[in-house]
């Protein structure tokens, strides 16, 4: 059917595409302009990243969604690690938001991801989106952000169990992925290779 929708993994042959899919759904919401196109095209060469779940979403043949994974694990209090995932970029194309798509995608993708060796999959985003697929906050989890204090929530850092024997009773610190840290000056020189858009700094971006 011409507006079936079909979810398959990444190829080479879409890789300017689906950045072009990222910038358009990143541009200006976070910050003026994105880096989540930058991180994608970085993240492809590391040994980190997950290409079994590097998905993308098709209406048709459009390209109107995409979502990533990169391995990564936590520290154990007891000083064990535990295999996670990490995910994001996430997005569906603007044009086709507000629809139950990126549900959909998510879903799908973690229902791969649940058969991997990782205990969970961790992420910073909005409980009130993403618990619909079964997020919590990880500091309910006793699972610390980072290099925050181990009483403060984060309530933007969540995480969806995938092996319920493995997170249980443990208590564990998450880092943020190396590739998630991208060089800015190399981002925009990235950014130089595409259409020219507008920057704006507006209401509801982080600071």
């Amino acid at each position: 059917m011409e507006n079936a929708l079909e979810i398959r993994q990444e190829t080479p042959a879409d890789y300017r595409a689906t950045e072009n899919l990222v910038r358009e759904a990143f541009w200006n919401v976070y910050r003026p302009g994105c880096l989540e196109h930058f991180v994608l095209h970085e993240f492809r060469n590391r040994p980190e990243f997950c290409p079994n779940l590097d998905l993308l979403l098709f209406r048709g043949e459009t390209l109107i969604g995409q979502v990533m994974f990169v391995k990564n694990s936590l520290t154990l209090s007891d000083g064990d690690s535990l295999p996670i995932l990490t995910m994001g970029p996430i997005c569906i194309h603007p044009q086709h938001q507000r629809r139950g798509l990126g549900k959909f995608l998510l879903d799908h993708a973690l229902k791969l991801a649940a058969d991997t060796e990782a205990a969970g999959v961790f992420l910073e985003g909005n409980i009130a989106f993403y618990g619909q697929s079964g997020f919590v906050v990880a500091s309910t989890l006793n699972i610390h952000y980072m290099n925050e204090p181990a009483e403060d929530p984060v309530p933007y850092f969540l995480c969806k169990i995938l092996k319920y024997n493995k997170l249980y009773g443990i208590e564990g610190r998450y880092q943020v992925p190396e590739g998630y840290l991208v060089d800015e000056m190399k981002a925009e020189a990235f950014d130089r290779q595409f259409p020219p858009k507008q920057r704006l700094r507006l209401p509801g971006q982080l600071a």
